[in-house]
Parts: C-alpha cells; structure tokens; sequence
C-alpha cells in the first residue's frame, strides 16, 4: 500500500511514525505548507517532504491519503482526493456540518473510493473490552454512563481550534469521542441536553452533555480544554448487575498536576497515549488498510462518524440555547 500525508501536524505526525513502522506499507509522501513539519514526517516515516499537496500527489502517485488536516479543511480536501480516484483516511470530526459530511459520504461512493474517518476511540483495548463485556452481559443490562475526556487548552500553532467556526470547539472536537463510542455502546439516541463555558470569558472551554437514548440508557459525558495535566480518560459504565471502571490515571505511580508555565509547538495539541506494543492509531489505519485491501467494512463506519456529528452539533445547539434538543432538530 502506497500512502501519502496531507498535514503533518500532532495527528499527522502520529500518522507518520505508525506507518513508518507498519509491514507492507510505503509512505511515499508527507506534505504540509510548514516546511519543518513535513520534513520531521517524512523523517519519521521514510518519505519524501513536501509543501505543495498536489506536486506530492503527481509525483508519488500515492493509492490512499491520510488527511490530517484542520477540520475545517476536510470537505475540501477528501471531495478533491475523491475525484482523483484515492483512498481517504481523514482525522475526526468529518466535518463541521451534517450536510458537508453527508456530501463527502455521497461523493466517494460516486467515485467508488472508500472513506475512513478517523475514531480512534473504538480501537483503544480498555474501551473495546468494556463493549465486550457490556454485550456478554457481564453487568447485566447496561442503563448508565459517565464518560470524562480532559486535555490542555491547543496552543502553539494550533491556534485554529480557538476558532469555533474552524474547530466546532471541544464538543464537536474533544467530547464526539466519547459520544460515538456511547452510541456504539447503547445505541441510537433520542435527546441531548448540554452547556459549555465561554472560553473567551474563562480561557477554557468545559462542557457536559447528557444523552437519553432510545433504549433507555443515559449517558453523561464530560470534555474539558484547560485541564492541568496529561491527558486523562475515565468512564463508568453501570448495569443491573455490576458496575465497568477505566480511568487513565490508575496506570500512574504519583499523580502531580501542575498549571503549564509555558507553551510550545509539541505541546500544541495532546494525544492519548497507551502501554500496548502498537498504539491505538497504528491498529486503527492498519484496520482501514486492510478494509481497502480486503473489501471489507470498517469497525466504524462513515454513517457511524456522520451520526457522531449529527450529535455533537445537537449538542452544541442545546448548549447556546439552554434547551434539551431531540435527534431529528426539535426541542424536546
């Protein structure tokens, strides 16, 4: 398999040293208009630096292209892949918009090309074996859930996320991990309710959601840009007959917090990170890898990341008008 890059920022560095490392496949090109950041790629990964996107393309003749790009940048970018006949890999969210995102759905399906959104969430262990748990009936019937993501505000040259038309901010951006993954484990939801703090007002951006689904579940998620320390993750899912604990912290033989004193470049925008041989971002592509490959359908689908916006904006719009917010645009 024949891969390039496009944005080679923290995710699509991360995407370099995992395909760097990965059996049978080649990372021919990585391109960013910042030089240094597609020189430390294509460094990390074995490929050829560039700063013009469609020069890498003509040249290298890639199969796939892994867009890491601003959120904002994602339309444009996979429909113009699209019609060149490549493969997308294209970070989380899938765009800002339902419509956008239903649009880059339908045109890769016109022009036969397959396209992976990037939740990577779904391929962490403890979060997999808590689904499978779940659905063994290892806690009985599953009704409850609290879900709690905190990161560092993005800083460095990163600043696009401060933008809430660019980012969608730490719903649409942060909190729609946790919110695919929450469908993924109770089902279709049916109402959100959610707030969210004023980052200009506070210099963070704090929200909670809570969603009722259709089963019956409710679902509580936390998303937090400001926290400080390393990037943490629990969840607590609770049934009937018992009770499923994660919190990332529990790995740690002293937990110190201290404020950051001062920001820099790598300390742009954080990643989770895990103890396994391969990190959830290397099974992941090699998972959407193999999809190609094999004609296969993915763990998460495109409607599975169409329905992750869908919610996240519902949430968003909850949270500006103080209202609960039933799936399908209501007020409920």
């Amino acid at each position: 398999m024949n891969i390039a890059i496009i944005g080679c920022g923290t995710m699509g560095l991360t995407y370099a040293y995992n395909l760097g490392k990965m059996p049978g496949v080649t990372v021919s090109g990585t391109a960013d208009l910042i030089p240094e950041r597609a020189e430390k790629a294509a460094k990390a990964s074995g490929a050829k630096a560039y700063a013009d996107w469609k020069q890498m393309l003509e040249t290298e003749r890639p199969e796939t292209v892994a867009v890491c790009l601003p959120t904002y940048l994602h339309k444009v970018f996979v429909l113009e892949l699209a019609k060149r006949g490549l493969h997308i890999i294209c970070e989380k969210p899938t765009a800002l918009t339902l419509e956008d995102a239903r649009e880059m759905e339908a045109v890769c399906k016109e022009q036969g090309v397959r396209l992976f959104i990037g939740h990577v969430v779904r391929f962490f262990p403890n979060y997999r074996d808590a689904v499978d748990q779940v659905r063994a009936g290892q806690i009985g019937e599953a009704k409850m859930a609290h879900f709690k993501r905190h990161g560092s505000y993005p800083q460095g040259a990163d600043l696009w996320y401060h933008d809430h038309a660019k980012s969608g901010g730490v719903i649409l951006d942060m909190m729609i991990h946790d919110i695919d993954y929450a469908r993924w484990l109770f089902g279709e939801v049916e109402s959100v309710y959610a707030s969210v703090t004023d980052p200009s007002l506070s210099g963070m951006e704090y929200a909670q959601a809570t969603l009722k689904f259709k089963s019956g579940a409710i679902a509580n998620l936390t998303g937090f840009w400001g926290y400080p320390g390393p990037f943490t993750t629990q969840f607590e899912i609770a049934g009937d007959q018992g009770i499923i604990r994660y919190d990332s912290t529990q790995v740690q033989s002293l937990d110190l917090k201290t404020a950051v004193q001062e920001d820099t470049a790598e300390d742009a925008v954080q990643v989770p990170s895990s103890p396994t041989v391969h990190d959830p971002y290397y099974i992941e592509i090699q998972h959407f890898i193999e999809c190609i490959q094999r004609g296969t359908e993915p763990l998460v689908s495109v409607e599975d990341a169409c329905r992750a916006v869908e919610i996240a904006l519902a949430c968003d719009r909850s949270a500006k008008t103080g209202q609960p917010v039933r799936m399908g645009g209501a007020a409920s």
